[in-house]
């Protein structure tokens, strides 16, 4: 596996593995209206003119991306996603440190997740991750938002 910086050539293809992966947290949610799965092509692809976006190649595909980008000192993760085939084989942490590693001046690294995701925030806190606040969604469900220092070790 090789993890690169993608571009907007990569969008086509990142759009259909998202559309892929997320199926999964809309299942959860019972919710096919979350934004990974409306995004379009067009705004997946204006994204990387300010998101810093990263690929996931196995055998000539993209098999997992993630972004980030700074904010007030911190940098902003989302759209972590592997291709369900592929899931539980260390990808989605190697793109984690990939993308904490895109931003070596960041003081902390922040994400989101929803609160029944519970394979997401295993992973996250195995990666030094801590929820350090919940939002209830209106008519929804909870959002969970972590954190991470820099300089802590995954």
């Amino acid at each position: 596996m090789n993890i690169t910086r993608a571009g907007r050539n990569d969008a086509a293809e990142i759009l259909a593995l998202q559309k892929t992966a997320y199926v999964s947290e809309a299942a959860i949610y019972q919710d096919w209206s979350i934004p990974p799965l409306t995004q379009t092509l067009e705004e997946l692809a204006d994204s990387f003119s300010v998101n810093t976006v990263l690929k996931a190649v196995e055998d000539g595909r993209i098999v997992g991306s993630v972004n980030g980008r700074m904010s007030k000192g911190r940098c902003l993760i989302g759209r972590l996603m592997v291709h369900p085939e592929r899931q539980g084989r260390g990808i989605g942490a190697a793109l984690m440190r990939a993308i904490e590693g895109a931003f070596p001046e960041a003081s902390c690294y922040r994400l989101f997740t929803g609160e029944r995701s519970d394979s997401n925030i295993r992973l996250y806190r195995k990666l030094g991750y801590e929820i350090y606040a919940r939002k209830e969604v209106p008519g929804s469900f909870a959002i969970v938002f972590m954190e991470k220092p820099a300089g802590h070790r995954s």
